[in-house]
């Protein structure tokens, strides 16, 4: 299930004025809108697209994974369900489902968090494909910039792999290593979640791009549509391709960190097993030496002390030796 958040409700609707796209003002006709934005929808905004002959699906039937709920067409209207990266009203990423509703007069999407395509798109609306003068190139021009949005996402993960892993496979010194090793640790694993995000995003528009596409034969531009559809399919699965590729390299850059840090904790024990090496054998002697047994005549001699100190002195540089013989230092 996804988050539930408390965003107010925000209806915004649009107009082609010279061929661009234009907001409304509030009290305009919502009838000549091309295009209707719902966000977090309540009663009141549901009414009115009742009226127009629109059923606004609730986020409980958004959030449905049946393909039945999501990609369905009802009265000559096709309702088209994808799951899409964004903010929501606290600026925490979340990424939740947004509907497309699409019919000949007019596109409705309906959602509860804020993808950024949705704020850029009505800027440059007209720059797209097809433009912007019908619902359906309306549309695909908003699926357009989604998926640039995507792929700009992942480029951007892409970079931030890149610094993570410069910086594992960095030589410094011992010192604040492990802190760095962490650091990255996390830093690859922010950009995996974002991965699985975008890679849930790409296989939602996908199927909602074959849905759409399967019955765009009863549109009157079909023959305009259908090049741009095939064309953005391609795009999705090149950046699922991607998305696949820098999937790979996340696990190598996991496994390679989770390696360092071993090899560091290693180092360190090795370090206290070579300093208990050391101290070994002169605990052995001082332990026989502290054991006050009756016939044990160096004990009462003056050089006792002596030849005790030497001894254990002589037994650690032994045993220093032989390690370093061993390369065990």
């Amino acid at each position: 299930m996804f988050a539930r958040i408390g965003i107010a409700a925000m209806m915004y609707s649009y107009v082609i004025r010279n061929g661009r796209i234009v907001r409304q003002d509030k009290d305009a006709p919502l009838a000549d809108a091309i295009w209707i934005d719902l966000i977090a929808p309540g009663k009141q905004e549901t009414a009115l697209l009742r009226d127009l002959g629109v059923d606004v699906p609730t986020l409980a039937d958004m959030e449905e994974i049946e393909i039945s709920n999501r990609l369905y067409r009802e009265a000559g209207t096709d309702y088209m369900t994808a799951v899409l990266p964004g903010e929501r009203g606290d600026g925490n990423r979340v990424t939740m489902p947004v509907s497309f509703i699409l019919s000949p007069n007019r596109l409705v999407t309906v959602r509860h968090h804020s993808p950024r395509p949705f704020l850029t798109y009505p800027e440059r609306g007209e720059r797209s494909t097809l433009g912007c003068s019908t619902p359906h190139r309306l549309f695909l021009g908003l699926v357009e910039e989604i998926i640039a949005r995507l792929a700009d996402i992942l480029e951007g993960s892409g970079r931030l792999l890149d610094e993570a892993t410069i910086s594992i496979f960095e030589t410094r010194s011992a010192r604040g290593q492990g802190d760095r090793l962490q650091a990255a640790l996390r830093q690859v694993g922010r950009e995996a979640e974002a991965m699985a995000r975008v890679r849930l995003s790409l296989l939602t528009i996908e199927r909602m791009l074959a849905f759409y596409i399967a019955t765009i034969d009863e549109q009157p531009e079909s023959g305009r549509l259908r090049p741009v559809v095939k064309g953005q399919l391609r795009d999705v699965q090149a950046l699922e391709v991607h998305a696949d590729f820098l999937g790979s390299r996340v696990s190598l850059a996991v496994d390679t960190t989770l390696g360092m840090i071993n090899l560091e904790q290693n180092n360190t024990v090795r370090i206290l097993s070579v300093v208990a090496a050391l101290f070994l054998p002169p605990t052995l002697i001082a332990s026989i030496y502290g054991m006050n047994f009756q016939m044990m005549p160096e004990l009462d001699e003056a050089w006792g002390y002596p030849m005790a100190l030497l001894l254990m002195a002589g037994t650690a540089a032994a045993t220093w030796l032989v390690l370093r013989w061993k390369r065990w230092l």
